[in-house]
């Protein structure tokens, strides 16, 4: 990871769970990162609490809604005025609505390709761009999707989230063509991680808590700082080496 020192990351979903972890993890290995979420409290906390652990690098707080291209046009805007431009991006952010495909609503489907789909895509857009008029070869952009990207499970309220991150998996294969074609030795990832214990579940199941701490105790899951090392490896791999998707699971877990 010594080559990645002083250098730029943005992070988005950065205010907890996997996001949160993440930025910690970069920071502490000596990374300027910008973390953005729509919650700027806690991005401002996580920074403070990064200040005072002594880490070597900074946590640049950002209030950005994935969701609206012009905000986050803006945000890169700010990236390059204040840090030249972005080194490593990590797409993390993401959500899951319990919309099913013969009843749900279509302002929840509209959610969830927004943010899960079309922010991470417009962000992977400028990052590259970013990369690009700076000659930056060896950058690198990781795409935190889910094993939902790779299996369909008996789970109507899931099932167009798993679409959603169905089209993660095949975005970052074509990210990488495109970057092979286009002759640069930026690299892409996928991380795929099972059961997290996070605010997911929480937020996912809103409507009923106790089911959403259920799951959460039914098997021992991985944590928020798993998925942060599995970044950290996909980081540190010799810039010869494409690592193109982690799946981790917890051991207990079936599907």
């Amino acid at each position: 990871m010594d080559r990645w020192k002083g250098r730029v990351a943005l992070v988005t979903g950065a205010s907890v769970g996997i996001g949160a972890a993440i930025v910690k993890s970069l920071v502490q290995h000596g990374m300027k990162v910008v973390g953005c979420a729509r919650n700027l409290e806690q991005i401002q906390n996580l920074a403070a609490e990064c200040v005072s652990s002594g880490f070597g690098g900074t946590l640049f707080p950002y209030k950005c809604d994935l969701s609206v291209e012009d905000e986050v046009l803006s945000m890169f805007s700010w990236i390059k005025v204040q840090h030249q431009g972005i080194d490593v991006c990590v797409n993390n952010a993401g959500l899951a609505l319990p919309e099913p495909l013969l009843s749900g609503k279509t302002s929840g489907w509209r959610t969830m390709m927004d943010v899960n789909v079309i922010g991470l895509s417009v962000c992977t857009r400028e990052v590259y761009q970013s990369m690009k008029e700076r000659n930056i070869n060896d950058g690198h952009i990781i795409n935190i999707n889910s094993m939902s990207g790779h299996r369909v499970v008996n789970n109507a309220d899931i099932h167009f989230y798993t679409a959603s991150k169905y089209a993660v998996t095949a975005l970052t294969e074509g990210l990488r063509q495109e970057l092979r074609e286009a002759k640069t030795h930026i690299r892409a990832t996928c991380i795929s991680p099972g059961f997290v214990e996070t605010e997911f579940a929480y937020r996912f199941l809103s409507q009923n808590p106790e089911k959403a701490a259920a799951t959460y105790k039914s098997i021992k899951c991985l944590q928020a700082d798993d998925i942060a090392n599995a970044v950290v490896y996909v980081l540190s791999a010799p810039p010869h080496v494409q690592i193109g998707d982690i799946q981790m699971r917890p051991v207990e877990q079936l599907t």
